[in-house]
Parts: C-alpha cells; sequence; structure tokens
C-alpha cells in the first residue's frame, strides 16, 4: 500500500515537472518566434522607408487636371505621365507637361516643360527642365517655373529670356502677377535688367 503511495506520488511529481516543462519550452518559443517576427517586420518597415522613393507609387498616362485657381482664373493641365508620390500623397510627379491659364480677358498662358511637379491641395505647380511660356505673342524660355496659387503668380528663374515683338531680354528672374497682369523682370548683376512691364 504505502509502496503503491510512493508510486503515485513518484508519476504525480513526474507528471507536474514534465507540465512545467512542457508550458516552459511553449511559452519560451513563443517569445523567441513572436520577438524575431516582430525585428523581421521592423526591419523591413525600416527599409521601405529607407529605400522608397519620393516618386514611388501608382503610375498614370496621358493625365488631366482642371480647376480655377484663386484668381478666378480657368486652368488645365495635361501631363503624359504621373507618378503619386507614396510618402506625400498630394504630391504629383508628371512628365511632359502642359498647362493652360485662361483668364477672364480671354487671354491664355501657356506653360511646358520636360518634367513638373502639381500639388493637388494647394493647386501650386512646379515646372523643370526645357520650361517655355507663350502669352500674347511672347515666347520665355528657362529652366525652371514655379507657379503659386496662394499669392497668384508664375515665378520663373535660371537662364531666362523673353523674346517679343520688341526684342530679346535676358534675366535672372521673372515674376508674373497673374492677378494684375504684371511682369517684373530682376536682374542679380549689371549685365542684366531690371524692368516692370504692364501686360494688359
Amino acid at each position: 500500500m504505502i509502496k503503491r503511495k510512493k508510486n503515485l506520488l513518484t508519476a504525480q511529481l513526474i507528471l507536474f515537472a514534465l507540465g512545467i516543462l512542457i508550458i516552459f519550452f511553449t511559452y519560451y518559443n513563443r517569445e523567441q518566434t513572436s520577438q524575431i517576427i516582430t525585428l523581421e517586420n521592423k526591419k523591413k518597415i525600416d527599409n521601405t522607408l529607407t529605400t522608397q522613393d519620393e516618386n514611388d507609387g501608382d503610375i498614370f498616362y496621358n493625365i488631366q487636371y482642371s480647376g480655377i485657381d484663386l484668381s478666378g482664373n480657368r486652368y488645365i493641365l495635361n501631363a503624359k505621365e504621373a507618378i503619386n508620390n507614396n510618402i506625400d500623397p498630394e504630391l504629383v510627379t508628371m512628365k511632359f507637361v502642359e498647362v493652360n491659364f485662361y483668364f477672364k480677358d480671354d487671354t491664355v498662358l501657356n506653360v511646358l516643360s520636360d518634367k513638373g511637379v502639381y500639388n493637388n491641395i494647394t493647386l501650386d505647380m512646379l515646372f523643370e527642365n526645357n520650361v517655355r511660356a507663350y502669352y500674347e505673342g511672347s515666347e520665355l524660355i528657362a529652366d525652371k517655373a514655379n507657379f503659386s496659387n496662394l499669392n497668384s503668380y508664375l515665378e520663373v528663374s535660371e537662364n531666362v529670356t523673353v523674346t517679343d515683338k520688341r526684342g530679346v531680354v535676358a534675366a535672372d528672374k521673372l515674376l508674373f502677377d497673374i492677378k494684375k497682369q504684371q511682369l517684373d523682370i530682376i536682374s542679380f548683376n549689371n549685365n542684366k535688367i531690371n524692368a516692370k512691364i504692364d501686360v494688359k
């Protein structure tokens, strides 16, 4: 009887010890697995954030945006290629861009560039590489242009040349006030001119 009780107690102790070991190893393995998965996910996320180009996103072809700026002028923007920005969804990177601004006096400002960025919230536009603009018989050529919807102006910079019936003007920067339809030609050296031209 005593021997039987001893055997039963020994079996219970063994089962209890086995239970503790099973619980320990199950918990330990789960913690290890969970930690490994978390680290792997963290590395993937960090890697994505580090290597993701700001222009990575969905690509669209032959897109068109249209709207009305804060001065009440209608515009139509066309691009042969557009890429949504995954980091800043409001930014759209474009290739082979053309924009027409239709003013209230029935004149049209036509702007073209090889590259551009459109902000679909503020409606601001950036034009780069081979920028050309045409307005009332005048031709403008530059490397960069920036349309500010809030300030209602087009700022043109870098290798600026304006050609019209009065001749050719080279400048460092050109500001076209869309609301006033006034052109400011700005120079940073003595070889170029400073002038304000009313283009109405």
